[in-house]
């Protein structure tokens, strides 16, 4: 399987698994026309579309495309029964495209229904991680998000996070701003930011490496949780991880 990543909207990530045969799956297609541009430049066929969640940059191009291949079954969360699933999973679930299993993992907290889809190594998580960081809590609660975030944690450590904003450079920024003297942040927030200064894409990466650099898998450090102001150890971590996404949003 080849996995691409189509730039789409202002800073999504659409992305594909094609096989040799030409077939490919669509995940969370915000918008039809660059996907459709990718389709006809490789001479794919699309078979199914997964979608993680309702919001529109993730939805928005379902219709277009079925449109044009209505053949395609579409996967989905309840949320997005009216955005154009066919197919409603949930927790548990797991679905076979492409002769490729994937596994339906439940991941409230950018939105109640989010779900994510894991087939070893790729992790297509929507906007629950993302490289550096995790996605705003509109819908769901912070516990949920944590609890979101320790499921994840617990695929392997060469997963890739095939998650769909770049946000890499501001969420490094802000672990930066959190943890200053840590060497590996430091570094690969410098590799990023020559990176994006060239636009280089910085998706997908490892869980190995995320577990390094991104301060929502470092919860229960000691050493983070006095920097953000605790001074002795919370009674739940997911309160950790709670301020740390308010004063994300503040950043």
């Amino acid at each position: 399987m080849n996995l691409t990543s189509i730039p789409a909207l202002q800073d999504n990530y659409i992305w594909t698994l094609n096989n040799e045969q030409g077939q490919c799956l669509i995940v969370d297609p915000g918008e039809a026309a660059p996907v459709l541009s990718v389709l006809a430049k490789n001479q794919w066929q699309p078979v199914a579309i997964l979608l993680t969640h309702h919001h529109h940059d993730h939805v928005g191009g379902v219709k277009e495309l079925l449109e044009k291949y209505p053949g395609m079954t579409v996967y989905g969360p309840n949320e997005t029964a009216d955005k154009g699933a066919t197919s409603i999973v949930s927790e548990g679930d797991s679905i076979t495209v492409l002769d490729t299993k994937f596994s339906v993992i439940y991941t409230p907290g950018h939105t109640l229904g989010h779900i994510s889809y894991f087939s070893h190594p790729y992790l297509f998580c929507g906007d629950t991680m993302f490289s550096g960081g995790c996605g705003r809590l509109f819908e769901g609660t912070p516990e949920q998000m944590f609890e979101s975030f320790q499921k994840l944690n617990e695929l392997p450590a060469d997963t890739l996070i095939c998650c769909a904003h770049e946000y890499t450079l501001s969420n490094l920024t802000f672990a930066h701003a959190v943890l200053p003297q840590d060497a590996k942040i430091e570094s690969y927030y410098r590799e990023i930011k020559e990176l994006r200064a060239k636009n280089g894409v910085s998706v997908p990466t490892k869980l190995e490496l995320e577990r390094q650099i991104n301060v929502f898998l470092r919860t229960q450090e000691p050493d983070l949780q006095r920097l953000i102001g605790y001074e002795t150890s919370p009674q739940h971590e997911w309160q950790v991880f709670a301020t740390l996404r308010e004063k994300k949003d503040r950043f």
